[in-house]
């Protein structure tokens, strides 16, 4: 299956910016989200994300075309997978539009549907040696991705 947005390599956000701009749109506004070194209160040596690659790529397509659908945009987005240090880059998006409000508005509504609705979990491994598998849009999940139950939607929730 070739991916448009998940990859296991480092993200490129030039490439993400270059890949949306245009002559017509004056603003563009862009999301990075990194690994950082701590969560409640514990340091964090790594992460290590894993996905269900057919049914997250639909999904991300159906962000990006809602997006671009409500605001006159171009969106471009990339989220890593596999094992990810401290300070790398996990997810990416870049929107361009005629004026900086829609950039802004879109940027913020790709970000937020992807945390709630993509099938991606993230494990944190931690400097005592344990891991925890965390729900991406904040809440601890307490369970691996194969115990994750899929709703009838096919979103998975904990």
């Amino acid at each position: 299956m070739i991916s448009a947005y998940l990859t296991e390599h480092p993200l490129d956000l030039a490439s993400l910016l270059a890949s949306v701009g245009a002559s017509d749109r004056g603003g563009i506004a862009s999301f990075v989200g990194l690994v950082r070194d701590h969560h409640s209160g514990r340091e964090v040596k790594r992460l290590e994300y894993s996905a269900y690659a057919p049914m997250a790529e639909a999904e991300c397509a159906a962000i990006v075309s809602e997006a671009e659908a409500k605001w006159p945009v171009r969106v471009a987005l990339s989220h890593r997978t596999g094992t990810l240090e401290v300070g790398e880059a996990a997810v990416a998006i870049a929107v361009a539009a005629p004026h900086r409000g829609e950039a802004f508005e879109a940027c913020r509504y790709v970000i937020e549907e992807l945390k709630r609705r993509v099938p991606i979990w993230k494990r944190e491994w931690y400097a005592d040696g344990s891991s925890d598998w965390v729900n991406p849009a904040g809440a601890r999940a307490g369970n691996a991705p194969e115990e994750v139950a899929i709703g009838s939607a096919g979103r998975p929730h904990g």
